[in-house]
């Protein structure tokens, strides 16, 4: 029998700002689960087993999908079964979409907000609770961890006072970071507060290889504690997934750096 997976939603009302309408759209496409049309924002929570008396780190993993859809399994469920298989709880976010970065942002923030609320409960690591992002996830992890020190709604309860600053960073291949000219974007800043931030890209993956450079240089001018793998050959989106060519190892590469996290 599968386990249960506690699901948390966000918001106790209609969220803050921008929202869709109609119903939720899953849809199978390339063998991968895509969810359309998110409008109500959750958490959906895969705690990790092992000693119940020692406190887990907690990740939150936010899926790509060019914040159109959700790519639901291959970057959110499987994700959380794999950190949980390395001792991390991790929380899928179910992120509005189509089209809503700033929903996403606040989403994110909330999410961060209420996983600390419930870290006693969910014998969490409060000092390790990170954001884990992929393609447009990831932006939305650089996005928060730029976008922490108040929040982008008007806060609704006691997790709106909580800290929303993401202890550590994880990208795998990031979108919408930079331009060609190696700019960051104007959403994306990097200050001495920045999290350590662990990045997997391509030089492949043309269309947002750029960005990546850009926010890692960022990063090493401001002495942030930074582990950039910059592959040849990839391309975007495999996720877990088998693929032929060494960017498909990155998880050793981040289950070490992880494990090293104090």
């Amino acid at each position: 029998m599968e386990k249960e997976r506690p699901i948390l939603n966000l918001w106790p009302n209609t969220p803050p700002g921008k929202n869709g309408t109609g119903p939720e759209d899953p849809r199978v496409e390339n063998e991968t689960l895509h969810i359309y049309n998110t409008t109500v924002p959750s958490l959906n929570v895969y705690h990790a087993t092992g000693d119940s008396g020692k406190t887990a780190p907690f990740v939150i993993v936010s899926p790509g999908g060019c914040y159109n859809f959700l790519s639901w399994d291959k970057e959110g469920e499987e994700i959380a079964e794999w950190l949980n298989s390395i001792g991390f709880s991790a929380g899928v976010l179910k992120y509005r979409t189509p089209d809503n970065r700033e929903g996403a942002l606040q989403d994110i923030q909330r999410a961060m907000g209420l996983v600390r609320q419930n870290a006693r409960n969910w014998n969490i690591d409060t000092n390790r609770i990170g954001a884990f992002g992929f393609s447009a996830g990831a932006h939305l992890s650089a996005h928060l961890a730029s976008n922490y020190k108040t929040r982008s709604y008007e806060p609704i309860d006691e997790a709106d006072t909580l800290p929303c600053r993401p202890d550590f960073t994880v990208l795998v291949y990031p979108a919408f970071l930079g331009d060609e000219d190696l700019n960051l974007n104007p959403e994306i800043t990097v200050d001495g507060n920045t999290p350590p931030t662990f990045i997997i890209q391509t030089q492949d993956d043309i269309e947002y290889v750029h960005g990546t450079v850009s926010y890692y240089t960022a990063l090493f001018k401001q002495g942030t504690p930074t582990e950039l793998h910059l592959y040849q050959e990839g391309g975007h989106g495999y996720g877990l997934r088998s693929s032929d060519y060494p960017a498909a190892k990155w998880t050793e590469l981040c289950r070490d750096w992880l494990l090293r996290l104090e």
